[in-house]
C-alpha cells in the first residue's frame, strides 16, 4: 500500500487478491533458499500478472532479500523496481508486464528440470483475464502433453480486469471444465484462506498431471472501500485513503 502511494503507481488491488497465496507460497509451500536465491535446486516462482509486483517485492522484500530503503526506490527513475515485475529484482524469475507470457515459460522451466531429471517445481501466478489470451492455451496443451506434473498455475479469479468484469469483457466460464479437459488437475479453493492454499498447493506437487488452481478471490481484499471495485485496478491512494486502508489492514 506504502509502495503504490509513495510512487503514484496503481494496480493495489490486483496485488492485494494476491497477497496471501504469495504468503503462503514464500513462506510455508515452496523450497527456495533466500540465502541463495539463484540455487539451480530452487522452485521457480513466475508471476505472470506482473502489475501487481509490489505484493511480490514486499514478499521478498520480507524474506530478507533486500532492504526497505531499496525496495522504496520502487517506481523512481533508473531503480531496478520498476512497475511491472523486473528480473533485474533479487528472487524474481522473469519480467513480465505484457500478459499471457509465463505460463509458456513455466512450461519451459517444468520441462527443462524433467529432462534434467531435477526435483524442483515451477508454480506460475496468472490473472483470470489474461486467459482470454490465446498463448495461454497453446501453454495448456502443451504442459499436458508434456505430462508436466511439476508444474502448479494458480488462477487470481476476482472477475475483474481493466475497465469491467471478465464475464462482461469475454467470459471464461464453465473454467474448471475446460481446463480438465485440457488434461490438467484441477482445483477450487478460497484464494484468501490460507489452510485452503496450503493444501491445494501441497497436492498439487503430488498429482500426475499438470494442475490448476483457481482461487476465488476479493480484488482490493482486506480494505473495504476498495474490496470488489474496478477502480482500484488503476487508481493511486490519497493520503487520507493511505492511512484509512493501514488502519483496516491493521485491525485485519
Amino acid at each position: 500500500m506504502r509502495l503504490v502511494h509513495r510512487a503514484k503507481a496503481s494496480h493495489i488491488g490486483s496485488a492485494l487478491s494476491i497477497a496471501d497465496l504469495l504468503a503462503v507460497l514464500y513462506f510455508s509451500e515452496s523450497s527456495i533458499s533466500f540465502e541463495s536465491p539463484s540455487d539451480p535446486k530452487r522452485d521457480r516462482i513466475l508471476l505472470s500478472k506482473g502489475h501487481a509486483c509490489t505484493a511480490l517485492y514486499s514478499a521478498l522484500h520480507l524474506k530478507g532479500l533486500y532492504s526497505v530503503e531499496d525496495l522504496y526506490t520502487y517506481g523512481n527513475d533508473f531503480s531496478v523496481f520498476m512497475n511491472h515485475a523486473s528480473h533485474f529484482v533479487p528472487g524474481v524469475e522473469f519480467s513480465t508486464g505484457a500478459l499471457g507470457h509465463a505460463l509458456s515459460v513455466g512450461c519451459g522451466k517444468a520441462l527443462s528440470a524433467k529432462v534434467k531429471k531435477e526435483n524442483w517445481h515451477s508454480y506460475v501466478i496468472m490473472s483470470d483475464g489474461e486467459l482470454q489470451e490465446g498463448s495461454n492455451w497453446e501453454a495448456f496443451m502443451f504442459a499436458s502433453h508434456f505430462q508436466l506434473n511439476n508444474l502448479s498455475v494458480c488462477i487470481d479469479y476476482n472477475n475483474l480486469q481493466s475497465l469491467c468484469s471478465v464475464d462482461e469483457t469475454i467470459s471464461l466460464s464453465p473454467l474448471k471444465a475446460k481446463l480438465e479437459a485440457f488434461g490438467w488437475n484441477v482445483e477450487e479453493l478460497d484464494g484468501h484462506n490460507h489452510h485452503e492454499l496450503a493444501a491445494g498447493l501441497a497436492s498439487s506437487k503430488l498429482s500426475t498431471k499438470p494442475s490448476a488452481l483457481i482461487l476465488n478471490t476479493i480484488k482490493g481484499k482486506g480494505v473495504s472501500f476498495m474490496e470488489g471495485s474496478v477502480a482500484w485496478h488503476y487508481n493511486s491512494p490519497t493520503d487520507e485513503q493511505l492511512l484509512a486502508a493501514l488502519a483496516e489492514i491493521s485491525q485485519g
